[in-house]
């Protein structure tokens, strides 16, 4: 199976755009013309997208985010740390459900990364962010006399959430 995600390097966003068997040119850029059209108004703030080199970001799938008036960027050949930013989200991806999860078809796979992109964009916390997530600000110090803890389980238990208690 793969997956095509993307992540907005400034909020550390994630969007997984889709799961396939079988990805081809006409998908891949498919799954751009439904990522602009979520984005909406977001998409007017995009100046860039950096992408690797693969030969399924054909040039129907740049037009698409040149219409919008987002430059194209491809990765240099053989640097792994140009896009370092999404190389991180699919190891941490790998490492806390994919590697802990029995997926036996696509979609169950796009149900477990949906959960997980929820997860990583509301719950996860971030170091660059100040350990806040991309959709949720840190909330104000709280009064360690009357701090409560909930604990929330996601997938069955492999991820855990903690939240604060009024």
């Amino acid at each position: 199976m793969y997956c095509l995600a993307v992540i907005e390097h400034a909020t550390r966003r994630v969007h997984v755009l889709g799961v396939t068997g079988n990805p081809t040119a006409a998908w891949v850029t498919q799954q751009a013309r439904n990522l602009l059209m979520d984005l909406d108004d977001h998409a007017e703030n995009i100046k860039f997208l950096i992408r690797d080199r693969d030969s399924k970001f054909v040039a129907a799938f740049d037009a698409v985010f040149h219409s919008a008036g987002i430059r194209i960027l491809r990765s240099p050949v053989r640097a792994p740390r140009a896009n370092a930013i999404m190389e991180r989200w699919i190891g941490s991806c790998r490492r806390e459900i994919l590697d802990r999860t029995l997926v036996w078809n696509q979609a169950r796979l796009r149900r477990v990364l949906t959960e997980y992109e929820d997860h990583y964009n509301r719950s996860r916390p971030h170091r660059t962010l100040g350990q806040a997530s991309p959709l949720t600000k840190l909330p104000e110090p709280a009064n360690l006399d009357q701090f409560k803890v909930r604990r929330g389980d996601r997938l069955g238990g492999i991820i855990h959430e903690y939240s604060q208690v009024a």
